[in-house]
């Protein structure tokens, strides 16, 4: 498998935002989720928009606790 950086993020990529239950007095924080390529995940943070986002495998989202679906994406 390629390295996880070398994999591009499309200016376009669908991101999703599952947000619910974490929130701060300046609001919700949520994480972002986006499939940039066979088992390859992007995760941002929709309060830093500007950052780049962090990339992971399936198995590393799974050992995290973080599952695509809830996201409205499969793996």
């Amino acid at each position: 498998m390629p390295h996880l950086y070398s994999f591009p993020i499309p200016v376009n990529a669908d991101f999703r935002t599952p947000c619910g239950g974490n929130t701060h007095p300046d609001g919700e924080s949520c994480v972002t989720l986006s499939r940039i390529g066979e088992d390859a995940w992007a995760l941002g943070d929709s309060k830093q928009p500007g950052l780049p986002p962090l990339r992971f495998t399936t198995a590393e989202l799974d050992a995290a606790g973080i599952d695509p679906a809830r996201f409205g994406l499969s793996a």
